[in-house]
């Protein structure tokens, strides 16, 4: 079972790598552009599922506190969640890095927000979102008053 548990960061790092180490490569963007990139944790929490579907589906079908953290408190529930997460926080980060490119993001205020995605997902995408939010906010006002300086058309 740890060797599926290792195996899932390693079929993600190269995705996380090109968007915190080299977020701008031409390269880069091609890659993390397809939804794709998530397909290798996909495809071993669907090998490691199948077989025990039968054990795991009653548990989220119906979940209960005690029932979750049973299946969770296994080498296979732990197994079976990390994937999951690894599988989902990437399609997060695919997101967050999509998105902020054309908003004009700064690479290096969008390289810790995708860090806190990697460790703690939701609160990077909270970040994130927060951010979006404030920046949205401050910007028509700043390019008015840009405009304004520069006068109409310019």
């Amino acid at each position: 079972m740890s060797y599926a548990f290792d195996w899932g960061f390693l079929l993600i790092a190269p995705f996380w790598a090109l968007m915190l180490l080299a977020p701008r490569w031409h390269v880069t963007r091609r890659i993390i552009a397809s939804p794709w990139i998530a397909v290798g944790p996909a495809v071993l929490y669907l090998v490691l599922v199948l077989p025990v579907i039968s054990m795991v589906l009653p548990v989220v079908a119906r979940p209960t506190l005690a029932g979750v953290a049973a299946l969770l408190g296994t080498p296979l529930g732990a197994t079976l969640s990390w994937q999951h997460f690894l599988a989902f926080d990437l399609l997060v980060a695919r997101m967050i890095y999509l998105d902020a490119e054309p908003r004009g993001i700064p690479v290096w205020l969008l390289a810790p927000i995708l860090l806190l995605t990697l460790l703690l997902g939701p609160l990077g995408y909270l970040c994130y979102l927060a951010y979006r939010s404030v920046s949205t906010t401050l910007r028509p006002a700043h390019a008015a008053a840009g405009a304004d300086v520069r006068g109409p058309g310019v």
